[in-house]
């Protein structure tokens, strides 16, 4: 990508860690800050729809959506305006936040956006007794946690293709959780728009709400903050769907798909040059073969949280 347009750098680059999919980089011009995201164009599950993410982006901007600035679109590389703002601590937000996001996620299903969804949904992955043993077999040290939940992540994949998910679909930002969130003045910024496409409305709510809801854990989980993020969803204008089990199909089958993602990047133990260091594979496996057996098992809790 040609860096000419934003301006005479103040001086190198500078790797922004922690992405789980993706790098980061913040680069200070004579015009400004601005925020590089190297899009994972290698080894992803799926190809990005930079363009038509690039217009969403573009469309939700102008109608006074939260976020950073959108500035240029290539199919590796995607360039903001930066934002100063403070991370959001992996606990529950605060009633005020919760609402404030309901109601942005209400302007968000507003907007008019032209999006061609010409996708193919890919089936839910059951490989799952392989990777055990490709897990033991490198010795691994989730491999043990792998191995014991092999026949839940079955029954995972299973919940995830025959849950009925009550529509409308729409199109949104599909990942709104504490991680692609900062808190400026108290308010919140929502970063990280390129997994955006369509989806059911009830999948959407019930990710950002419990992601929203909950710490590091399903342990504690304020009911309080899933009714403020709806309160403030129907208050914007949005009509919320019937409840169900099928508010947390969408969540807990892309966490599925996460976690396996990032178990490949582990048992071929090379330090990729794209997407999140090894080191954080490692991490998202050990979170992924622990908590996706919890939520799993925690579905009637979750669905009793639903108006």
């Amino acid at each position: 990508m040609d860096l000419s347009e934003l301006g005479a750098p103040l001086g190198p680059m500078t790797r922004i860690h922690g992405g789980f999919a993706n790098r980061m980089f913040r680069l200070d011009t004579d015009q400004g800050s601005f925020a590089l995201k190297q899009l994972n164009v290698v080894d992803r599950r799926w190809s990005y729809r930079v363009a038509d993410v690039f217009r969403f982006e573009q469309a939700a901007f102008a109608a006074g959506v939260p976020m950073p600035e959108p500035i240029s679109a290539e199919h590796d590389m995607l360039v903001h305006r930066w934002v100063d703002g403070e991370k959001l601590p992996e606990a529950p937000v605060s009633v005020a936040q919760a609402s404030e996001v309901g109601a942005i996620l209400a302007r968000i299903h507003a907007l008019d956006v032209e999006w061609t969804d010409t996708s193919i949904e890919e089936p839910t992955p059951r490989d799952w007794p392989e990777l055990a043993e490709r897990a033991t077999a490198t010795g691994v040290p989730w491999a043990d946690d792998l191995t014991a939940h092999v026949e839940t992540f079955l029954a995972i994949a299973d919940f995830v293709d025959t849950c009925e998910r009550p529509g409308p679909v729409v199109l949104t930002h599909k990942d709104i959780q504490p991680w692609n969130l900062l808190s400026r003045a108290g308010r919140p910024v929502l970063l990280d728009w390129e997994l955006s496409g369509m989806l059911d409305l009830a999948g959407e709510l019930g990710s950002t709400a419990l992601g929203l809801a909950k710490g590091p854990g399903f342990e504690s989980i304020e009911p309080t903050i899933v009714r403020s993020l709806l309160d403030g969803y129907a208050a914007a204008g949005g009509q919320v769907p019937p409840s169900g089990p099928g508010w947390f199909a969408f969540m807990i089958g892309g966490w599925l798909g996460h976690t396996r993602w990032n178990i490949l990047r582990c048992l071929a133990d090379v330090e990729a040059d794209r997407g999140p260091d090894l080191g954080l594979s490692h991490e998202i496996v050990r979170n992924g073969v622990r908590g996706l057996p919890d939520m799993f098992g925690r579905l009637d809790e979750l669905e009793a949280l639903l108006p």
